[in-house]
Protein backbone atom coordinates (compact mmCIF):
# COMPACT_ATOMS: atom_id res chain seq x y z
CA UNK A 1 0.00 0.00 0.00
CA UNK A 2 1.22 3.49 -0.86
CA UNK A 3 0.66 6.45 1.44
CA UNK A 4 1.55 10.05 0.63
CA UNK A 5 3.89 11.71 3.13
CA UNK A 6 1.27 14.38 3.85
CA UNK A 7 -1.22 11.64 4.78
CA UNK A 8 1.14 9.65 7.03
CA UNK A 9 -0.08 11.28 10.24
CA UNK A 10 -3.71 10.39 9.48
CA UNK A 11 -2.66 6.86 8.55
CA UNK A 12 -0.86 6.38 11.86
CA UNK A 13 -3.92 7.59 13.77
CA UNK A 14 -5.98 4.85 12.13
CA UNK A 15 -3.50 2.13 13.11
CA UNK A 16 0.01 0.81 12.54
CA UNK A 17 1.16 -1.45 9.74
CA UNK A 18 3.62 -4.20 10.52
CA UNK A 19 5.96 -3.00 7.77
CA UNK A 20 6.92 0.49 6.55
CA UNK A 21 9.15 1.43 3.62
CA UNK A 22 10.43 5.02 3.45
CA UNK A 23 12.23 5.92 0.22
CA UNK A 24 13.48 9.27 -1.01
CA UNK A 25 16.40 11.70 -1.11
CA UNK A 26 15.29 14.18 1.54
CA UNK A 27 17.00 13.18 4.83
CA UNK A 28 15.07 15.61 7.04
CA UNK A 29 11.63 14.53 5.86
CA UNK A 30 12.60 10.86 5.97
CA UNK A 31 13.89 11.24 9.53
CA UNK A 32 10.70 13.03 10.60
CA UNK A 33 8.55 10.32 9.03
CA UNK A 34 10.58 7.62 10.80
CA UNK A 35 10.28 9.51 14.11
CA UNK A 36 6.49 9.73 13.69
CA UNK A 37 6.28 5.97 13.12
CA UNK A 38 8.55 5.23 16.12
CA UNK A 39 6.56 7.56 18.41
CA UNK A 40 3.27 5.91 17.48
CA UNK A 41 4.81 2.46 17.88
CA UNK A 42 6.24 3.23 21.33
CA UNK A 43 2.83 4.46 22.47
CA UNK A 44 1.45 1.07 21.44
CA UNK A 45 4.01 -0.97 23.36
CA UNK A 46 6.87 -1.40 20.89
CA UNK A 47 9.53 -0.78 23.51
CA UNK A 48 12.53 -2.56 22.02
CA UNK A 49 14.42 -1.37 18.96
CA UNK A 50 17.22 -2.81 16.86
CA UNK A 51 18.86 -1.19 13.85
CA UNK A 52 20.85 -2.58 10.90
CA UNK A 53 22.71 -0.74 8.14
CA UNK A 54 23.35 -2.69 4.95
CA UNK A 55 26.89 -1.85 3.87
CA UNK A 56 28.46 -3.82 1.06
CA UNK A 57 27.82 -7.19 -0.53
CA UNK A 58 28.92 -9.18 2.54
CA UNK A 59 26.24 -7.96 4.91
CA UNK A 60 24.88 -10.72 7.16
CA UNK A 61 21.16 -10.86 6.39
CA UNK A 62 20.68 -13.84 8.68
CA UNK A 63 20.98 -11.52 11.69
CA UNK A 64 18.14 -9.37 10.36
CA UNK A 65 15.93 -12.38 9.67
CA UNK A 66 16.62 -13.73 13.15
CA UNK A 67 15.82 -10.39 14.80
CA UNK A 68 12.16 -10.69 13.93
CA UNK A 69 11.81 -13.80 16.04
CA UNK A 70 13.91 -12.80 19.02
CA UNK A 71 12.49 -10.63 21.79
CA UNK A 72 14.13 -9.85 25.10
CA UNK A 73 12.60 -10.97 28.40
CA UNK A 74 11.49 -7.41 29.07
CA UNK A 75 9.64 -6.65 25.83
CA UNK A 76 6.82 -8.24 23.91
CA UNK A 77 6.94 -5.88 20.92
CA UNK A 78 9.90 -4.55 18.96
CA UNK A 79 10.93 -2.29 16.09
CA UNK A 80 13.46 -3.62 13.57
CA UNK A 81 15.00 -0.91 11.37
CA UNK A 82 16.90 -1.66 8.18
CA UNK A 83 18.81 1.09 6.39
CA UNK A 84 20.00 0.44 2.83
CA UNK A 85 21.91 3.63 1.85
CA UNK A 86 22.76 2.36 -1.63
CA UNK A 87 19.22 1.22 -2.41
CA UNK A 88 20.75 -2.04 -3.69
CA UNK A 89 20.32 -4.97 -1.27
CA UNK A 90 21.99 -7.47 -3.61
CA UNK A 91 20.82 -10.94 -4.50
CA UNK A 92 20.87 -12.31 -0.95
CA UNK A 93 19.26 -9.16 0.38
CA UNK A 94 16.52 -9.32 -2.22
CA UNK A 95 15.56 -12.79 -1.05
CA UNK A 96 15.78 -11.75 2.61
CA UNK A 97 13.57 -8.68 2.09
CA UNK A 98 10.93 -10.79 0.38
CA UNK A 99 10.99 -13.16 3.37
CA UNK A 100 10.68 -10.22 5.77
CA UNK A 101 7.76 -8.86 3.76
CA UNK A 102 5.94 -12.18 3.91
CA UNK A 103 6.61 -12.60 7.63
CA UNK A 104 5.13 -9.14 8.28
CA UNK A 105 1.65 -10.33 7.35
CA UNK A 106 -0.37 -10.49 10.55
CA UNK A 107 2.71 -9.90 12.72
CA UNK A 108 1.68 -7.77 15.69
CA UNK A 109 4.89 -8.23 17.70
CA UNK A 110 7.47 -6.82 15.25
CA UNK A 111 7.29 -3.57 13.32
CA UNK A 112 9.81 -3.49 10.47
CA UNK A 113 11.00 -0.13 9.13
CA UNK A 114 13.02 -0.14 5.88
CA UNK A 115 14.70 3.13 4.84
CA UNK A 116 15.96 3.64 1.30
CA UNK A 117 17.22 6.48 -0.91
CA UNK A 118 15.36 7.60 -4.03
CA UNK A 119 14.80 4.58 -6.26
CA UNK A 120 14.70 4.43 -10.03
CA UNK A 121 11.79 2.87 -11.90
CA UNK A 122 13.57 -0.43 -12.48
CA UNK A 123 14.22 -0.87 -8.75
CA UNK A 124 10.64 0.08 -7.79
CA UNK A 125 9.31 -2.61 -10.11
CA UNK A 126 11.75 -5.26 -8.82
CA UNK A 127 10.57 -8.31 -6.89
CA UNK A 128 11.91 -7.31 -3.47
CA UNK A 129 10.45 -3.79 -3.51
CA UNK A 130 7.14 -5.01 -4.89
CA UNK A 131 6.97 -7.52 -2.03
CA UNK A 132 7.64 -4.84 0.57
CA UNK A 133 5.04 -2.53 -0.94
CA UNK A 134 2.36 -5.20 -1.22
CA UNK A 135 2.84 -6.50 2.33
CA UNK A 136 3.39 -3.15 4.04
CA UNK A 137 3.04 0.60 3.68
CA UNK A 138 5.28 2.52 1.30
CA UNK A 139 5.94 6.25 1.69
CA UNK A 140 7.74 8.11 -1.10
CA UNK A 141 9.55 11.18 0.20
CA UNK A 142 10.12 13.80 -2.48
CA UNK A 143 12.23 16.94 -2.07
CA UNK A 144 10.53 20.29 -1.51
CA UNK A 145 10.71 22.07 -4.85
CA UNK A 146 11.98 25.64 -4.97
CA UNK A 147 8.56 27.05 -5.80
CA UNK A 148 7.02 25.41 -2.73
CA UNK A 149 9.87 26.28 -0.37
CA UNK A 150 8.56 29.69 0.85
CA UNK A 151 5.24 28.13 1.87
CA UNK A 152 7.05 25.26 3.60
CA UNK A 153 9.13 27.79 5.56
CA UNK A 154 5.97 29.71 6.52
CA UNK A 155 4.33 26.51 7.79
CA UNK A 156 7.38 25.61 9.87
CA UNK A 157 7.51 29.09 11.34
CA UNK A 158 3.80 28.90 12.19
CA UNK A 159 4.36 25.59 13.98
CA UNK A 160 6.69 27.38 16.42
CA UNK A 161 4.42 30.39 16.81
CA UNK A 162 6.17 32.75 14.41
CA UNK A 163 5.15 34.40 11.15
CA UNK A 164 6.28 36.97 8.62
CA UNK A 165 4.47 40.20 7.85
CA UNK A 166 1.41 40.08 5.66
CA UNK A 167 1.52 41.16 2.03
CA UNK A 168 4.47 41.95 -0.17
CA UNK A 169 6.94 42.45 2.68
CA UNK A 170 6.23 38.99 4.03
CA UNK A 171 6.64 37.45 0.59
CA UNK A 172 10.02 39.18 0.22
CA UNK A 173 11.05 37.79 3.59
CA UNK A 174 10.08 34.24 2.63
CA UNK A 175 11.79 34.53 -0.77
CA UNK A 176 14.98 35.79 0.90
CA UNK A 177 14.83 32.88 3.35
CA UNK A 178 14.28 30.38 0.51
CA UNK A 179 17.22 31.77 -1.48
CA UNK A 180 19.49 31.26 1.54
CA UNK A 181 18.50 27.63 2.20
CA UNK A 182 17.56 26.22 -1.22
CA UNK A 183 18.65 22.62 -1.71
CA UNK A 184 19.52 22.11 1.96
CA UNK A 185 16.32 21.32 3.84
CA UNK A 186 18.06 20.06 6.97
CA UNK A 187 19.94 23.34 7.30
CA UNK A 188 16.69 25.22 6.57
CA UNK A 189 15.09 23.41 9.50
CA UNK A 190 18.00 24.40 11.72
CA UNK A 191 17.77 28.05 10.65
CA UNK A 192 14.04 28.06 11.44
CA UNK A 193 14.75 26.62 14.88
CA UNK A 194 17.40 29.29 15.41
CA UNK A 195 14.79 31.99 14.83
CA UNK A 196 12.73 30.50 17.65
CA UNK A 197 15.71 30.85 19.96
CA UNK A 198 16.55 34.40 18.90
CA UNK A 199 13.07 35.91 18.76
CA UNK A 200 9.83 35.43 20.69
CA UNK A 201 6.61 34.15 19.14
CA UNK A 202 4.96 36.62 16.83
CA UNK A 203 5.86 38.50 13.68
CA UNK A 204 9.37 38.44 12.22
CA UNK A 205 10.67 41.38 10.19
CA UNK A 206 12.80 41.09 7.07
CA UNK A 207 15.68 42.68 8.97
CA UNK A 208 15.50 40.05 11.70
CA UNK A 209 15.52 37.22 9.14
CA UNK A 210 18.37 38.80 7.15
CA UNK A 211 20.46 39.12 10.31
CA UNK A 212 19.83 35.58 11.51
CA UNK A 213 19.64 33.25 8.51
CA UNK A 214 22.96 32.03 7.12
CA UNK A 215 23.54 31.28 3.46
CA UNK A 216 23.45 27.47 3.57
CA UNK A 217 22.01 26.85 0.09
CA UNK A 218 23.28 23.83 -1.81
CA UNK A 219 22.84 23.39 -5.54
CA UNK A 220 23.13 20.63 -8.09
CA UNK A 221 23.50 20.75 -11.85
CA UNK A 222 20.11 19.16 -12.49
CA UNK A 223 18.26 21.91 -10.64
CA UNK A 224 20.45 24.41 -12.49
CA UNK A 225 19.25 22.90 -15.75
CA UNK A 226 15.60 23.34 -14.76
CA UNK A 227 16.22 26.93 -13.67
CA UNK A 228 17.85 27.68 -17.05
CA UNK A 229 14.86 26.30 -18.94
CA UNK A 230 12.47 28.23 -16.70
CA UNK A 231 14.26 31.49 -17.46
CA UNK A 232 14.96 32.22 -13.78
CA UNK A 233 17.95 34.48 -14.36
CA UNK A 234 18.58 35.64 -10.79
CA UNK A 235 18.30 32.11 -9.43
CA UNK A 236 20.63 30.75 -12.11
CA UNK A 237 23.22 33.37 -11.22
CA UNK A 238 23.08 32.30 -7.57
CA UNK A 239 23.32 28.64 -8.52
CA UNK A 240 26.32 29.15 -10.79
CA UNK A 241 28.08 31.14 -8.07
CA UNK A 242 27.23 28.43 -5.55
CA UNK A 243 28.37 25.57 -7.78
CA UNK A 244 31.64 27.36 -8.52
CA UNK A 245 32.22 28.09 -4.81
CA UNK A 246 31.53 24.45 -3.94
CA UNK A 247 34.13 23.29 -6.46
CA UNK A 248 31.72 21.62 -8.88
CA UNK A 249 33.47 20.40 -12.03
CA UNK A 250 33.02 22.71 -15.02
CA UNK A 251 32.66 19.64 -17.26
CA UNK A 252 29.65 18.41 -15.30
CA UNK A 253 27.93 21.81 -15.35
CA UNK A 254 28.51 22.10 -19.09
CA UNK A 255 27.27 18.55 -19.68
CA UNK A 256 23.96 19.24 -17.94
CA UNK A 257 23.32 22.42 -19.93
CA UNK A 258 24.48 21.02 -23.27
CA UNK A 259 22.29 17.93 -22.84
CA UNK A 260 19.26 20.21 -22.72
CA UNK A 261 20.44 22.14 -25.77
CA UNK A 262 20.86 18.92 -27.74
CA UNK A 263 17.45 17.70 -26.61
CA UNK A 264 15.82 20.99 -27.64
CA UNK A 265 17.44 20.74 -31.07
CA UNK A 266 16.36 17.10 -31.56
CA UNK A 267 12.76 17.81 -30.59
CA UNK A 268 12.65 20.92 -32.78
CA UNK A 269 13.98 18.91 -35.74
CA UNK A 270 11.29 16.28 -35.13
CA UNK A 271 8.62 19.01 -35.06
CA UNK A 272 9.94 20.37 -38.37
CA UNK A 273 9.64 16.87 -39.80
CA UNK A 274 5.93 16.83 -38.92
CA UNK A 275 5.96 15.19 -35.51
CA UNK A 276 3.45 16.58 -32.98
CA UNK A 277 5.23 18.13 -30.00
CA UNK A 278 3.96 15.55 -27.42
CA UNK A 279 5.15 12.68 -29.63
CA UNK A 280 8.52 14.33 -30.27
CA UNK A 281 9.03 14.80 -26.52
CA UNK A 282 8.23 11.16 -25.75
CA UNK A 283 10.51 9.88 -28.51
CA UNK A 284 13.37 11.95 -27.08
CA UNK A 285 12.68 10.81 -23.51
CA UNK A 286 11.72 14.26 -22.23
CA UNK A 287 9.18 14.10 -19.41
CA UNK A 288 8.31 15.44 -15.99
CA UNK A 289 9.23 19.02 -15.16
CA UNK A 290 11.37 19.38 -18.27
CA UNK A 291 8.50 18.29 -20.50
CA UNK A 292 6.43 21.26 -19.35
CA UNK A 293 9.36 23.63 -19.81
CA UNK A 294 10.10 22.33 -23.30
CA UNK A 295 6.44 22.75 -24.25
CA UNK A 296 6.69 26.42 -23.34
CA UNK A 297 10.03 27.07 -25.05
CA UNK A 298 9.95 25.14 -28.32
CA UNK A 299 7.00 26.78 -30.12
CA UNK A 300 8.84 30.12 -29.86
CA UNK A 301 12.43 28.95 -30.36
CA UNK A 302 13.84 29.53 -33.84
CA UNK A 303 15.95 26.98 -35.69
CA UNK A 304 18.74 29.56 -36.04
CA UNK A 305 18.84 30.25 -32.28
CA UNK A 306 19.02 26.55 -31.41
CA UNK A 307 21.70 25.94 -34.04
CA UNK A 308 23.75 28.80 -32.58
CA UNK A 309 23.34 27.40 -29.07
CA UNK A 310 24.47 23.98 -30.25
CA UNK A 311 27.58 25.49 -31.84
CA UNK A 312 28.31 27.47 -28.66
CA UNK A 313 27.92 24.31 -26.58
CA UNK A 314 30.48 22.61 -28.83
CA UNK A 315 32.88 25.52 -28.32
CA UNK A 316 32.46 25.55 -24.54
CA UNK A 317 32.96 21.78 -24.47
CA UNK A 318 36.50 22.35 -25.72
CA UNK A 319 37.13 25.23 -23.31
CA UNK A 320 36.16 23.26 -20.19
CA UNK A 321 38.51 20.51 -21.40
CA UNK A 322 41.43 22.93 -21.68
CA UNK A 323 41.34 24.09 -25.31
CA UNK A 324 41.85 27.73 -26.23
CA UNK A 325 39.40 29.33 -28.62
CA UNK A 326 39.91 32.80 -30.15
CA UNK A 327 37.57 35.46 -28.77
CA UNK A 328 36.44 33.14 -25.98
CA UNK A 329 37.70 33.17 -22.36
CA UNK A 330 40.03 30.41 -21.22
CA UNK A 331 38.12 30.03 -17.95
CA UNK A 332 35.05 27.83 -18.30
CA UNK A 333 33.14 29.94 -15.75
CA UNK A 334 33.71 33.19 -17.65
CA UNK A 335 31.47 34.79 -20.25
CA UNK A 336 32.70 36.35 -23.50
CA UNK A 337 31.86 40.02 -23.63
CA UNK A 338 30.04 39.91 -20.28
CA UNK A 339 29.94 42.73 -17.82
CA UNK A 340 32.64 41.81 -15.32
CA UNK A 341 30.55 43.18 -12.47
CA UNK A 342 27.89 40.55 -12.95
CA UNK A 343 27.97 36.83 -12.22
CA UNK A 344 27.37 34.29 -14.97
CA UNK A 345 23.90 33.26 -15.96
CA UNK A 346 22.07 30.85 -18.19
CA UNK A 347 18.51 31.81 -18.79
CA UNK A 348 15.54 31.47 -21.08
CA UNK A 349 13.69 34.50 -22.36
CA UNK A 350 10.64 34.51 -24.63
CA UNK A 351 11.10 30.83 -25.31
CA UNK A 352 14.70 31.14 -26.53
CA UNK A 353 17.53 29.78 -24.39
CA UNK A 354 20.38 32.24 -23.89
CA UNK A 355 23.47 30.88 -22.14
CA UNK A 356 25.82 33.28 -20.42
CA UNK A 357 28.45 32.39 -17.90
CA UNK A 358 30.54 34.92 -16.01
CA UNK A 359 32.07 35.72 -12.70
CA UNK A 360 32.31 38.75 -10.48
Amino acid sequence: MQVALAQLSQHLQRGLSALYVLHGDEPLLQQEAADAIRTTARAQGYTERSSYTVAGAHFDWSAVLAAGGSLSLFADKQIVEIRIPSGKPGKEGSVALQQLAESARGNDSTLTLVMLPRLDKATRTGAWFAALESCGTSVQIDPIERGALPQWIAQRLAAQGQRVAAGEEGQRTLQFFADRVEGNLLAAHQEIQKLALLHPAGELSLAQVEAAVLNVARYDVFKLSEAVLAGQMARVQRMLDGLQAEGEAEVLVHWALSEDIRALKRVKDAMNAGRPLPMALRENRVWGAKERLFERILPKASDAALAQLLQSAHTVDGIVKGLKVPDWPTNGWACPGADKARPGAAFAQRGQIICRRGRR
